[in-house]
C-alpha cells in the first residue's frame, strides 16, 4: 500500500518530504495534546523543552512558503491521551499540500486514491459529498448553524445519547454540536462508500480559510467509510494575523480547560506572513485505512505492537 501511495504521487509530480519529528513549539488545538520531552547538550546546554509533533503540517507549510511546490509525506506522529478502537498515541499519518488546489479539487485527488488503494480490497458504491447543514438535517433534524445548545440537547436525548453530566448545563453550542456529530452522525457516513462531509462551521476552521456569507463557512472536509474518518483536509489559512489570531483563542481555551500551554510556532506565522501560496492540504489516517481495507476491527491489529504491547 505504500508502494501504491509514493506511485500516485510520482505520477502526479507531487514531491516527498520529510520533516522533524521534534519541535520547539506545538499546536495550541485544545483538542490534542502534545507529548513532550527534553534536550539538554550542544545549542542548549542549559535544556531545551521540545515536542514531538501531532502533525507534520506546520514543517511542511514553511516548505510550502518557501517554494518547495506540491509536497508529500510519510510519517510517524504522536498524540497523548489517545487510544481505543481507532487511535493509537503512535501512529502513521500521510499528509500532503496541492498548490492551486481548492477544497473540491482536492476532495477529487483524496478520492482518486483512497479509491485505488482500497479498490483491490472492497467494493465500494458512488462516492458521496455531504453538506454539514444538510448532514444535521438528515440524522438529527435540526439545522447546525441556527440550533440553540438546548436544541441539540434534546435532539441527544430523542437519540438516547447520554451527555456527561458537565455538560448538562452547558451552552455552549459547539460543545453539543460536536456531541451529535460524533455520537449520532458520524456513525452512519460513509457505509459500503466515500462519504466527504464539507462546509464546516467557521467556529470549526482550525487552520482552514472561511468562505463569507450567512452564514460564513470553513472551507474543510472529512472523508468518512463505514463510520470511520479517514482524512480532513482544508483550503488553508495564508493569512498570518487571523491564524495568530485562532491560535491566541486556542491557547485561552486551553487555559479554560486546564490542558497545559504550549509555545506558539513563531517559525509558521513567519512563514505565512512571508507568503504562503494558494493551496489545500490534507492529513489522512493510514493505519485505519488499512484497518478498513483488511477488514480488521481495530487499528491495534494492523499496527505491530499497538500501545498494550509496545
Amino acid at each position: 500500500m505504500l508502494a501504491g501511495i509514493r506511485a500516485f504521487f510520482s505520477e502526479r509530480g507531487v514531491l516527498e518530504v520529510e520533516t522533524p519529528c521534534l519541535s520547539a513549539a506545538a499546536t495550541p488545538d485544545p483538542a490534542l495534546l502534545s507529548f513532550t520531552t527534553r534536550y539538554t547538550g550542544p545549542l542548549f546546554p542549559q535544556g531545551q523543552a521540545l515536542y514531538l509533533h501531532t502533525s507534520p503540517e506546520f514543517p511542511m507549510k514553511r516548505l510550502l512558503a518557501a517554494g518547495s511546490g506540491s509536497i508529500y509525506q510519510v510519517c510517524k506522529v504522536f498524540r497523548d491521551g489517545e487510544a481505543g478502537r481507532t487511535h493509537n498515541p503512535e501512529f502513521t499519518l500521510l499528509e500532503w499540500y496541492r498548490m492551486g488546489f481548492d477544497a473540491a479539487q482536492l476532495m477529487a485527488e483524496v478520492e482518486a486514491l483512497a479509491r485505488q488503494l482500497l479498490g483491490e480490497h472492497m467494493t465500494l458504491a458512488p462516492s458521496e459529498k455531504l453538506g454539514y447543514r444538510e448532514a444535521f438535517q438528515r440524522h438529527a433534524h435540526l439545522d447546525p448553524h441556527t440550533a440553540t445548545a438546548q436544541d441539540f440537547a434534546q435532539a441527544a436525548r430523542t437519540h438516547e445519547i447520554h451527555a456527561p453530566p458537565a455538560m448538562l448545563a452547558h451552552h455552549d453550542v459547539g460543545i453539543w454540536r460536536d456531541l451529535l456529530l460524533t455520537h449520532l452522525i458520524e456513525p452512519r457516513l460513509g457505509q459500503v462508500r466515500l462519504t466527504f462531509l464539507y462546509d464546516y462551521p467557521a467556529s470549526q476552521a482550525s487552520l482552514a480559510r472561511v468562505r463569507p456569507g450567512n452564514p460564513p463557512l470553513a472551507e474543510r472536509f472529512e472523508l468518512y467509510l463505514n463510520g470511520t474518518e479517514l482524512a480532513n483536509g482544508f483550503h488553508e489559512l495564508a493569512d498570518a494575523s487571523e491564524q495568530r489570531t485562532r491560535f491566541e483563542r486556542q491557547l485561552h481555551a486551553r487555559s479554560v480547560e486546564h490542558r497545559p500551554t504550549v509555545a506558539l510556532d513563531e517559525n509558521l506565522l513567519a512563514a505565512l506572513a512571508s507568503g504562503l501560496p494558494d493551496c489545500s492540504g490534507v492529513a489522512l489516517g493510514f493505519d485505519r485505512l488499512v484497518m478498513l481495507a483488511s477488514g480488521a476491527r481495530t487499528v491495534g491489529e494492523v499496527i505491530a505492537f499497538p500501545l498494550d504491547r509496545a
